[in-house]
């Protein structure tokens, strides 16, 4: 029952992240992922984060707020190319902040205490932000002149377009910090970026639901078909660079 009333609360926890920005319904691959985390978050762990509610939502809303100073500025980026090269880099721009039951999961899986001091110090991706470019040059162009502004500090970088992991997923990843200005302090917080063309984005997302599908057991040949069609996005990405180059000579 106390399981129960916690998961309730922490649904409406999600809710209310993904109403302010004005993107979120409950799907029914939303509810059986939160589901299957509460089946791997013990109940001790739930009411600490039921505990720590008010403070919690504090906690999220720093990671809210710089994930938006970071799509700031990925916007800014984006009009600027368009007005010297009369073409959008960005095809779109996604955020998401990582739900509650999701992080302490994590922690516990990782075996770290869970403790606000603890998310910060131990999880990068609490905030993340996804960038889908027109082509792979883009995605270079875009993190490069990002990186350059000077209150954008890079934490790590993940480049899996010159470096597939071995299912055949291509983008290129950077944990970055950005400072946010509150009423009295400012803090420095981390942000994930993740940036990809259209065609690793179409690859990606059809692998996660054809991977996550509920009681799909995944077999050796589909992992093989979906890294021919990974090795297919590559070659289209390829294919589309030739033909903007043509066409921009």
């Amino acid at each position: 029952m106390a399981s129960q009333v916690i998961s309730t609360g922490l649904e409406s926890v999600l809710k209310k992240q993904f109403k302010e920005r004005e993107m979120f319904e409950l799907t029914n691959e939303d509810r059986m992922y939160h589901q299957m985390l509460m089946a791997n978050v013990d109940e001790n762990a739930l009411q600490w984060a039921q505990k720590k509610g008010l403070d919690a939502q504090r906690f999220m809303t720093y990671y809210k707020c710089a994930m938006r100073e970071i799509e700031t500025k990925l916007y800014v980026l984006d009009e600027e190319f368009s007005l010297q090269h009369d073409r959008n880099p960005i095809n779109s721009i996604k955020t998401r902040l990582k739900s509650v039951p999701s992080i302490i999961e994590k922690l516990q899986r990782k075996e770290i205490e869970i403790s606000l001091p603890a998310i910060e110090q131990n999880l990068d991706d609490v905030a993340g932000i996804r960038v889908v470019c027109s082509f792979v040059q883009d995605v270079y162009t875009i993190a490069q002149a990002l990186l350059m502004q000077d209150d954008i500090t890079l934490i790590e970088r993940k480049d899996y377009i010159k470096h597939p992991k071995e299912n055949g997923y291509r983008s290129l990843h950077l944990i970055v910090e950005v400072p946010i200005f509150l009423e009295k302090e400012k803090k420095n917080i981390r942000v994930e970026v993740q940036l990809r063309t259209i065609a690793m984005d179409c690859w990606a997302s059809l692998e996660h639901q054809l991977r996550y599908k509920k009681k799909l057991e995944f077999t050796t040949e589909m992992q093989n078909e979906l890294l021919e069609c990974a090795k297919l996005s590559v070659e289209l990405d390829s294919r589309m660079d030739a033909l903007k180059n043509g066409i921009n000579k």
